[in-house]
C-alpha cells in the first residue's frame, strides 16, 4: 500500500546519568531468599531495617481523625504546616538544647530519603565534590552523582569507633568539597558521635567552606547515654543541617515524613528545589506527625530497651558461639566482622542456606564494608534466639 508505515521496534535508552549508579549489590541473595521462602522454608530474617514493632496508637488515632477533617484534604503548605514545624522547634530544643526559628530554620519532608535525595541538587555544582561515608547509606552517592557531582568516599575507621578522619583527609580535597555527609548514628556500623567530633566537623566547614549534613534518622535509638546533635555544635547555624525521621522512632516508615533543620540558606535552597519537585506531606500526615512528637519521653524509651534487650540476646550469643561482634552505642544495627576467610556476599549466602537466617553482606554500603555483614535487630527476641542457635550450628 502506498505510503504504508512500518513501524521499527526502538530500544529504549535511558539517561547516561544513570550509568555511574553501581549495579544493585543482593540481587542474587534476594532471589536466594525469595525462593527458599516460595518453598515454605522458615527463614529468621535479620536483613529487614523496617521496624517490627507498631505505630503508636495515639499516632493512628491523630490520623484518623485528621483525615475525617475537609480541611486536611487540600494542597498543604510548601514548608509544612506552621503547628508541626512549632512542635518540631519545642521537641528539638527539650531533646538538643538547641533553639530553631520556626519559619527559617525548619522544612518538613517527605521522609529523610527525599530530602537528602534532593539536597545535592539545591547545594551541589557539577564537579563539585560531596564527602560520603563508606560504609554508608547509598542515596548520599547517588544522589551526588546524579547531579554530576563526584563522589570522594571517606572511610569509616572502626579503630576510631567508626568515624572518619577528618583531619586527615588532603587539604586539595577538602578545598574542593561543597557536602560533607555524616549519619549518626550510624547505619549500618551502629556507631555513636560525640559533641567533640560534630564540633570538629562544623570547625572544618567553616575553615573550608562547605555544607555539613548529618542524616539523625536514628537519633532517638541511642543506648548508655551517647545521645549528640551536630546542631548543638559551636557556629553549626552558619554551616550545617540536620535531617530528622519519624520512620524509626516512631515506627512510621510507610508514612514518609521528617524534617531538615539548620542553616536557613541552605534550607532556602532545598525548599526552591522541593516546591518544583513536590508539594509537601499530606496535612493529615502532618497532623499525626506531631501527636508523635507530644508523647512522652518514656513511650519511646520503652521501645528503645526491647531494641536494647534484642542487641544483648544476639550480640551475647554469638560471643558465646565464638563471634566476637562488638556491642553497638545506638541503632537497631549489628555490625559484625565475618568470621572466616570469606567475603561478605558469600558468608550471608552460606547463612541464608545453611543457617536459614538472612542478613546483609557489608559491601553493598560501600568497599569498607567488604569483610563485614549487618544484622538488624527488627524481629522479635525469641526469633533473634533461635537466629544465634542456627548460626552457631553453622561456625
Amino acid at each position: 500500500m502506498r505510503g504504508e508505515y512500518v513501524k521499527e521496534t526502538r530500544r529504549f535508552q535511558r539517561a547516561a546519568r544513570l550509568d555511574r549508579l553501581p549495579p544493585y549489590l543482593f540481587v542474587e541473595l534476594e532471589t536466594a531468599k525469595h525462593e527458599l521462602v516460595d518453598r515454605g522454608v522458615d527463614l529468621v530474617d535479620l536483613g529487614l531495617g523496617d521496624p517490627d514493632l507498631p505505630t503508636f496508637p495515639e499516632i493512628v488515632e491523630a490520623l484518623r481523625e485528621a483525615a475525617g477533617d475537609p480541611a486536611t484534604h487540600c494542597y498543604p503548605s510548601q514548608r509544612g504546616d506552621r503547628s508541626l514545624r512549632d512542635a518540631i522547634a519545642r521537641w528539638f530544643e527539650s531533646r538538643h538544647g538547641v533553639a530553631l526559628d520556626p519559619d527559617r530554620e525548619i522544612h518538613v519532608l517527605i521522609g529523610t530519603k527525599e530530602g537528602l535525595g534532593h539536597l545535592p541538587v539545591a547545594v551541589l555544582d557539577e564537579d563539585r565534590v560531596a564527602l560520603v561515608p563508606d560504609p554508608g547509606y547509598p542515596v548520599y552517592q547517588a544522589s551526588s552523582w546524579l547531579v554530576g557531582g563526584d563522589v570522594v568516599h571517606v572511610p569509616l575507621e572502626p579503630e576510631l569507633g567508626f568515624r572518619p578522619d577528618l583531619e586527615r583527609l588532603p587539604r586539595k580535597t577538602m578545598e574542593a568539597a561543597q557536602l560533607l555527609y555524616l549519619n549518626y548514628p550510624n547505619n549500618p556500623t551502629g556507631a555513636a558521635a560525640d559533641a567533640e567530633f560534630f564540633q570538629l566537623a562544623v570547625n572544618l566547614a567553616h575553615e573550608h567552606d562547605f555544607v555539613v549534613v548529618n542524616d539523625a534518622a536514628y537519633a532517638e535509638i541511642v543506648y548508655e547515654g551517647h545521645r549528640a546533635s551536630l546542631l548543638a555544635a559551636g557556629g553549626a547555624a552558619d554551616v550545617a543541617v540536620e535531617f530528622h525521621s519519624f520512620s524509626k522512632t516512631f515506627n512510621m516508615t510507610g508514612w514518609r515524613v521528617g524534617f531538615v533543620a539548620g542553616n536557613a540558606d541552605v534550607i532556602d535552597a532545598l525548599s526552591a528545589v522541593k516546591s518544583n519537585m513536590d508539594s509537601c506531606v499530606f496535612t493529615a500526615v502532618q497532623r499525626a506527625a506531631e501527636a508523635a512528637l507530644a508523647l512522652p519521653v518514656d513511650r519511646v524509651q520503652e521501645q528503645v530497651d526491647v531494641y536494647r534487650r534484642r542487641r544483648d540476646t544476639l550480640v551475647d550469643g554469638l560471643w558465646e558461639a565464638r563471634w566476637r561482634v562488638p556491642r553497638p552505642h545506638a541503632t537497631f544495627y549489628v555490625w559484625a566482622k565475618v568470621p572466616t576467610d570469606e567475603d561478605s556476599r558469600t558468608f550471608a549466602r552460606r547463612l541464608l542456606t545453611e543457617a536459614r537466617v538472612v542478613v546483609t553482606p557489608g559491601v553493598g554500603f560501600g568497599a569498607s564494608g567488604e569483610g563485614y555483614v549487618r544484622m538488624a535487630l527488627t524481629t522479635p527476641e525469641a526469633r533473634i534466639a533461635e537466629a544465634v542457635e542456627r548460626i552457631r550450628g553453622v561456625l
